[in-house]
């Protein structure tokens, strides 16, 4: 009698209100996957609880509008219960997986997440003072200058802005940096830096039909405001008029849907002698953050602006053994310790990759 209390765990002992409860608090995903691999029925627990649902929206709540449907193998499905205990078991265990990657997949990392160019509202000299030149680091090439210059203007109060695709239709975007252009070339070396600063982000108001539309928009080519829906506005940052690669840390991060980024450039702060009219030269914009795992994808619905998430599972790894079962299984009862006693072979597989994966061991590989 006393060993069969012995083997009761937590769940059992405290019901599933205090347990949800308890397990709630857990702020990580590798945590929750921890928890979902101690045994067969901690993992029916975790995802019949939706406890990876519940922290993801958690951690980002900025994607609860558009995890009202996921597109699964091509097969948009609501999230609601379907009839039926097994089919919503697999159901369960599907929502699950993908809320499993979305919060491991979206946590910030540092990364360059600009693709391309797009757009400048003016361009003094094109292509030698282009918007293009902005996406290279420091002010100069091995033979010239490189940096973008808007038009002159006798007004300081006059803006200006650089618009840029950033790598997926999805990203986590932590900080931004800016450095403005000193005309190393002219008489006191002057600096072409903005007063302020912000930052907007967002999708297209219609779809841009080709890559080679975006290629061929030049700086010549103006994209106004009203081609783009804005999600995310930052405050205004004041810029120093420094020859320096200016960070400017956003107050939380921000979730770009749609890939498209404005920089905001408000204000002037410098005359050119020649001419006597007031500049902004910008020599290089960096995004960084955490763009969307390549397993999902964002499809925006215009001109209504809902969103779709879109999962797509990468191949099983087939170097994996195929002696590793569900937990659901016999085999299930071997033992290997991954931390600290907590986590228990017969793991699914990719719940082991996963785990990996959120530790920095390994990379994520789906295994349906």
């Amino acid at each position: 009698m006393n060993e069969e209390k012995n083997k009761m765990d937590f769940i059992q002992l405290l019901g599933p209100d205090m347990s949800v409860k308890i397990l709630t608090h857990l702020d990580a995903p590798c945590d929750i996957i921890r928890v979902s691999a101690v045994s067969s029925s901690w993992h029916r627990f975790v995802i019949e609880h939706g406890l990876c649902k519940q922290l993801c929206l958690a951690m980002f709540p900025e994607i609860s509008g558009l995890t009202h449907m996921i597109e699964f193998d091509n097969i948009i499905e609501p999230l609601g219960n379907p009839h039926g205990s097994c089919v919503n078991w697999e159901y369960l265990k599907r929502n699950h997986k993908v809320y499993a990657f979305l919060s491991s997949g979206l946590h910030p990392v540092r990364k360059s997440c600009i693709s391309k160019a797009i757009s400048a509202s003016s361009t003094d000299n094109y292509p030698e003072e282009s918007i293009l030149h902005t996406l290279e680091p420091g002010d100069r090439t091995e033979y010239t200058a490189s940096y973008w210059s808007s038009k002159g203007e006798n007004d300081p109060s006059v803006p200006e802005t650089l618009v840029y695709k950033l790598v997926s239709e999805m990203c986590l975007v932590t900080e931004i940096h800016v450095q403005p252009f000193q005309a190393f070339f002219q008489h006191g070396l002057p600096i072409y830096s903005a007063k302020a600063v912000r930052f907007r982000m967002g999708y297209p108001r219609y779809p841009i039909e080709s890559e080679s539309a975006v290629d061929n928009i030049t700086a010549n080519e103006v994209l106004g405001d009203n081609q783009f829906i804005w999600t995310c506005t930052s405050p205004e940052f004041p810029m120093c008029q420094e020859n320096s690669l200016q960070k400017f840390k956003l107050p939380e991060p921000f979730l770009c849907i749609g890939g498209i980024l404005l920089v905001e450039l408000l204000g002037r702060v410098q005359k050119q002698e020649m001419d006597e009219l007031f500049y902004i030269c910008i020599s290089h914009v960096q995004v960084m953050g955490r763009p969307l795992s390549p397993a999902f994808d964002v499809k925006v619905h215009h001109p209504s602006g809902k969103c779709t998430l879109k999962y797509h599972p990468p191949p099983t790894d087939p170097h994996i053994s195929s002696s590793t079962s569900s937990p659901d299984s016999s085999s299930s009862s071997r033992l290997r310790i991954i931390t600290s006693n907590l986590v228990q072979r017969g793991v699914r597989r990719w719940e082991q990759i996963l785990l990996g994966a959120l530790l920095g061991s390994g990379p994520v590989v789906v295994d349906d």
